[in-house]
């Protein structure tokens, strides 16, 4: 007997299929971050950098117009200015020349004085900075020392040269005692003032921590004092600048002073004046220089 076979139509649907892979969830992009704005550039100040400028153009130019107004017509012993700028152009063709040593160029006259000045100015800074210290921070050294700074100071540069031609027995140590008796005194006077201008409250957090008197001096201190001290340095140097052209003068040998008394004697008019222009460059540069550097030390830096 046959059996009937029934076909299910519902036994394909009771198979199970295979399992697919869930699908991940989709995250939200992330907003873009809108980059900031970069601030516009400000303009150029066009305004500002003319009136830094103009007014000492104009001051110069009024200077040498009336300078040629008054020499133009000739006659007399003082140069115009065009004879002068020719005669420094010849000057400084060949400055560092040597024809011996009473005729050598302008280049090595101004660096045999930088050289009296540095020598001179550097020993002032080694005695009077350190002076300063001792003298601002013992109230008995102020009291001993402050009679003969007021006493000695206002003494004339070139007073002091003799002496130095008496102790030394010549003229080139004598010019740079010169340069340091002169130079010392700004050191002394605005390093011992920032020292009595440190706050009493730094001293007695010092006392509490039992610092040394070297700790004292090179942790709170010194960083107080220096702006005082590079004031003092800037006024000293334009001081000892000053001093070795007269010093100069007066001893002779190779340096800008002598070379301007040189020229003198000479009667040329127009190498002293150039002199004259190179002595104050050389001074604005030099303090210039010193002022770049208290203000990179300054507390408003």
């Amino acid at each position: 007997m046959v059996s009937a076979v029934f076909h299910n139509p519902s036994a394909g649907a009771s198979r199970a299929e295979p399992a697919r892979p869930a699908a991940k969830p989709v995250t939200p992009a992330a907003p873009a971050v809108a980059k900031a704005p970069k601030p516009p550039r400000q303009p150029f100040d066009w305004a500002a950098l003319g009136w830094r400028v103009l007014p000492p153009v104009v001051g110069t130019s009024l200077l040498v117009l009336v300078w040629h107004l008054l020499t133009v017509r000739g006659g007399g012993s003082f140069p115009t200015p065009m004879a002068v700028w020719e005669a420094a152009y010849a000057l400084f063709a060949d400055p560092f020349y040597s024809n011996g040593p009473n005729d050598q160029g302008i280049g090595w006259n101004i660096l045999y004085s930088l050289e009296r000045v540095a020598m001179g100015f550097g020993l002032a800074a080694l005695v009077g900075i350190p002076a300063g210290f001792v003298i601002g921070r013992f109230a008995v050294m102020n009291h001993m020392a402050s009679p003969l700074i007021s006493l000695l100071r206002p003494v004339s540069p070139l007073a002091w040269l003799p002496i130095g031609l008496l102790v030394f027995k010549s003229a080139n140590p004598a010019a740079i005692w010169t340069i340091f008796i002169c130079s010392i005194w700004p050191m002394i006077l605005n390093t011992a003032q920032g020292v009595q201008r440190v706050p009493q409250d730094y001293l007695n957090v010092a006392r509490v921590l039992n610092l040394s008197e070297w700790k004292i001096i090179t942790r709170i201190l010194f960083p107080a004092v220096l702006p005082y001290m590079l004031t003092g340095v800037r006024l000293s140097v334009g001081t000892a600048w000053l001093v070795i052209v007269a010093a100069e003068m007066l001893t002779g040998g190779v340096g800008i002073g002598f070379w301007v008394w040189d020229e003198w004697n000479n009667l040329n008019v127009a190498h002293i004046l150039i002199a004259i222009f190179v002595i104050g460059i050389v001074g604005l540069l030099l303090e210039q220089m010193l002022m770049l550097v208290a203000k990179r030390f300054s507390y408003d830096h």
